[in-house]
């Protein structure tokens, strides 16, 4: 183990400096030395595959790093991004509206609700959806077209709130056991 070692430490010492300066005019000083870390765990995890000279082969390496860490930082981004969209709008409002919406489709017939459901949610376009249905691409584009009438009919004109069921009374133990 310890000529592994020996080796290693040879490679890291002739190495390290030209690797890191290969980080910096790629990636800038930030990152430098966590890319030289990795890139050095790797070739001891991988040792027995490091050729002669290794030069080449921790530049590919360092390289691979930096890709790896250029998607891992676009996919922070990109969800920092979503969730700041989610966090613009006005939480309230879009829960209000999204209830309206389901409230409209409630009041919608089976048949209207499904087409609407087809297009919208499952993203079919109007000749696949017609297929599901079973009926021409024509006649679904005309149902399609009448069933958006009656849902922003309903969106303007609300259906009431369903009453919650009333709760039952609660007889008391001694009522119900006389």
């Amino acid at each position: 183990m310890s000529d592994d070692a020996d080796r290693f430490t040879g490679m890291y010492d002739d190495c390290r400096q030209r690797v890191w300066a290969y980080v910096v005019s790629r990636a800038g000083r930030q990152v430098a030395d966590e890319v030289v870390s990795e890139t050095f765990a790797i070739a001891w995890r991988r040792f027995g595959d490091v050729p002669e000279p290794a030069l080449p082969w921790l530049l590919g390496v360092a390289r691979n790093v930096l890709r790896d860490n250029v998607r891992a930082e676009a996919r922070r981004e990109a969800l920092a991004a979503e969730l700041r969209s989610w966090a613009e709008g006005d939480v309230a409002e879009q829960v209000t509206e999204r209830l309206g919406v389901l409230r409209a489709l409630a009041g919608l017939s089976d048949d209207d609700r499904e087409i609407l459901l087809l297009v919208a949610w499952q993203g079919l376009s109007p000749k696949e959806a017609a297929r599901v249905v079973g009926c021409s691409s024509a006649a679904f584009r005309v149902r399609l077209h009448r069933a958006r009438k009656r849902l922003e009919r309903a969106l303007e004109n609300p259906p009431p709130p369903s009453p919650s069921p009333s709760p039952s009374p609660v007889r008391s133990l001694s009522e119900e056991w006389s």
